[in-house]
């Protein structure tokens, strides 16, 4: 009786990484011998194509700028039961992977999240550490639950939930995409601890830490709108009935003492008030039911696809 191996893909998307994507892939070649390695290359303006396929991947391209199109096109185009997703800067450990494939596999995992531990002071600059805290924090409470690490671009999946996941982000964005993915359909994920290192001399960072914790902080809030209509357009029109309320109080208190409404502004803003929050509540109310058969339509998607095995 013969064994089946998983087939395994490591997933290098890449943006002017000339200086660290030959170490990425020989780094990984020798943890995951049996691994394909695929560079997707994204209009880099160096040699990081050439110096990838010179190095053994297997190199793509993406014209389409933005990790978010690059990560579309990977999960489309790759044909494997595990994926690893990984940076091309050389910040990520490569001995990790098989520890988190292990992991993966061992507690029928669809998410492995490397959880970075910084190996020096210049590998996780402050800035990128402070935000990376609050965005955490802000999924956890809207969310329910904690991750520590939401933006980590080391990652083990299962082939279901890579075949399943919808991307919608075109940048950065996507690994908080993926946070939320997980959490609403309730899928099994773990983070596992990695070092993280300095880039290597001549590689710089492509992050903004404002503009990018921005669009983040953005796409957060659109999906929170999209995942949970209901508490979202329900907030708001609880604020909306609420300020309605308030500016009505002082126009009862004088029809009741003089039979008079002398501030039609007033009443009519009032008015208006709270007949945009009932609209809004009832949106709510029409959205969530439609979030709910988009929820069923996604989980039927995954478990379409079978799950990682070992043998």
């Amino acid at each position: 009786m013969t064994s089946v191996h998983p087939r395994i893909a490591v997933l290098v998307p890449c943006y002017n990484e000339e200086a660290a994507v030959a170490t990425v892939v020989a780094d990984f070649r020798n943890a995951l011998p049996a691994a394909e390695i695929y560079v997707y290359d994204n209009n880099s303006r160096d040699r990081t194509a050439s110096v990838a396929r010179d190095a053994g991947a297997i190199v793509r391209s993406e014209r389409r700028q933005g990790k978010g199109h690059v990560v579309r096109r990977m999960f489309a185009d790759v044909e494997a039961d595990i994926y690893v997703l990984v940076d091309g800067d050389a910040t990520y450990d490569a001995p990790s992977a098989p520890l988190m494939i292990d992991k993966l596999v061992d507690e029928h995992l669809d998410m492995v999240v490397g959880l970075r531990i910084d190996q020096s002071q210049a590998a996780y600059r402050l800035g990128h550490r402070t935000g990376n805290r609050m965005l955490t924090g802000f999924l956890a409470w809207t969310f329910g639950r904690d991750f520590q690490d939401i933006l980590s671009g080391y990652r083990v999946f299962s082939r279901r939930f890579v075949k399943s996941f919808p991307v919608l982000s075109d940048g950065f964005e996507i690994e908080t995409e993926f946070a939320v993915y997980a959490l609403e359909l309730s899928l099994p994920v773990a983070e596992l601890e990695t070092p993280y290192y300095a880039r290597p001399e001549g590689s710089f960072s492509k992050l903004n830490t404002w503009r990018d914790g921005f669009r983040i902080f953005g796409t957060m809030l659109k999906l929170y709108r999209a995942e949970k209509p209901l508490r979202f357009f329900g907030a708001i029109g609880i604020l909306l009935a609420a300020a309605s309320v308030l500016l009505s109080i002082p126009i009862v208190i004088t029809f009741i003492e003089t039979g008079l409404v002398p501030r039609f502004p007033t009443a009519i803003l009032s008015t208006g008030l709270m007949i945009v929050a009932m609209l809004s509540v009832s949106s709510g109310l029409v959205l969530d039911t439609v979030t709910r058969g988009r929820r069923e339509m996604k989980m039927l998607a995954y478990l379409s696809q079978p799950a990682p095995k070992r043998n």
